[in-house]
């Protein structure tokens, strides 16, 4: 990208930065090294942003410039799809252009429109929700909750720079090392807090991984945990225990609406610090970038399992030294999908399972093995995907929990992976985000209609599945 021949025009996107960090066009104006005449020029598109006000705002709201001069934001844009594509909105006919010349030039009035898009799909959903609702439940709050929570991490990249330098300092601190790091942390958590861990068997504890009893001061872990989990366990709980106002700073950032958000929050921000402290950001992206991101390789080193060494790889935003930018996505096999992070890369929907030509459900047949795929979306934007089965006990007399875990960087960036080679030659798969706003007509494996086209409601002709489009 030539940013000093291209001329990039993102004041909406400038005014929402300003905004969201509470500051006045003064303010912002000082920052940057403007007056504050040229910067009200600017957030209303009536001068470009050169080179080197990109790079004084990347600098002085710590992101990356490619951000504000590649435009709109690829999850709103395909929120709005969403929004517009519900039967509600359908008649209108909005296009893609017209909401992106939306999330372009109002982008807090389009993410008003998709959270309250969010809202009456989450209250419409089932009539348990709505019932739920009705009667003052909680049902549909926490799924509110978990979706605020995903939002913040998007809008973060999943990154906080503030909880990886005390991760770092207190892993200095510690002299933490992969060889002596769970009986330094049980160590530190008797010295410092009097608490002791124990280790209990599945039916004392009643399926649970992990209890804290104040009163006599344990922390209580199953003996189902692998050897991984316990020092993620223990990290989390030093979170928790000694970083308390950190948290909550990042949490009054967020700005959540409920009790429920700020506690999801919280756990979400102990599980970061406990990842920083057992992989600590340079020396992970040292071996990352040294090993071509091979995912066996960073379990090995740092003793995290394939689920936290993904996560990890997402965190790896930090201005002055980026890794490559990582989606991920945890899917179960009945395909509901329990977590996910675009990255800033892929868009999600907030609804309905992946795509079936996605080969997540092939990792649960080769549970040992990597899944690797070049897909593409309907916009021609390519994909890396690596992903895996990964299996954790459940209570007594359950089946173990199963889950695959992806993640995935654009094909751009496949080359800097050891995964992209074997694929290089290959023809990526042409996927959806799903089968609702998929705009795929002749997809033999839809399996609901699609929001976007009509339905092929012809009985002489036989489509190639029973959701096929008549544009055919």
């Amino acid at each position: 990208m030539d940013l000093h021949n291209e001329k990039i025009f993102a004041g909406a996107r400038l005014r929402r930065l300003r905004r969201e960090r509470g500051l006045t066009q003064a303010d912002t104006a000082d920052m940057l090294g403007l007056s504050a005449s040229y910067l009200n020029l600017l957030e209303r598109n009536q001068r470009p942003l050169t080179a080197r006000v990109l790079l004084a705002v990347a600098a002085a709201f710590d992101m990356d410039v490619r951000s504000l001069a590649e435009g709109s934001d690829r999850q709103l844009i395909t929120d709005l799809e969403a929004a517009a594509a519900d039967p509600a909105l359908a008649n209108l006919a909005l296009d893609r252009t017209e909401l992106t010349e939306l999330a372009e030039s109002q982008p807090r009035s389009a993410e008003a429109l998709t959270r309250l898009h969010q809202a009456y799909r989450n209250a419409a959903e089932s009539t348990a929700d709505l019932a739920a609702q009705l009667e003052g439940g909680d049902r549909a709050g926490r799924i509110n909750a978990t979706e605020a929570v995903r939002n913040a991490l998007d809008q973060r990249h999943n990154y906080f720079p503030n909880i990886e330098a005390a991760a770092e300092n207190s892993g200095k601190a510690l002299k933490l090392t992969a060889d002596n790091r769970n009986g330094v942390l049980e160590d530190r958590l008797k010295s410092e807090h009097g608490i002791i861990v124990r280790t209990f068997e599945d039916d004392f504890m009643g399926g649970a991984r992990q209890r804290m009893d104040f009163h006599t001061r344990r922390l209580m872990l199953s003996d189902r945990l692998s050897g991984n989990a316990r020092p993620m366990q223990i990290a989390t709980t030093l979170a928790l225990l000694e970083h308390g106002d950190l948290l909550d700073a990042e949490i009054d950032a967020a700005g959540f609406d409920s009790k429920a958000e700020a506690a999801l929050y919280r756990s979400g921000l102990a599980r970061y610090f406990a990842g920083a402290l057992l992989a600590p950001y340079d020396a992970f992206l040292s071996l990352a970038e040294k090993s071509g991101y091979n995912i066996e390789r960073l379990e090995r080193r740092f003793g995290l399992g394939f689920e936290a060494v993904c996560h990890r790889l997402t965190t790896l935003h930090n201005p002055e030294r980026k890794g490559i930018p990582f989606f991920l996505v945890r899917m179960d096999p009945a395909g509901n999908v329990s977590k996910r992070f675009g990255g800033g890369v892929l868009p999600f929907a907030r609804s309905g399972g992946s795509c079936p030509k996605w080969t997540l459900s092939d990792a649960f047949r080769t549970p040992e093995s990597l899944t690797t795929q070049r897909f593409a979306l309907p916009d021609n934007s390519e994909y890396l995907s690596i992903a895996r089965a990964v299996y954790r006990p459940a209570g007594e007399n359950e089946q173990p929990v199963r889950q695959v875990v992806a993640v995935g960087c654009e094909w751009s960036r496949a080359a800097e992976t050891i995964y992209g080679d074997a694929l290089a030659h290959t023809v990526a798969t042409p996927v959806g985000l799903t089968c609702r706003l998929c705009e795929r007509p002749a997809c033999a494996h839809r399996a609901f209609p699609s929001m976007q086209t009509e339905m092929n409601t012809n009985p002489w002709r036989q489509a190639a599945g029973p959701y096929a489009s008549d544009e055919l």
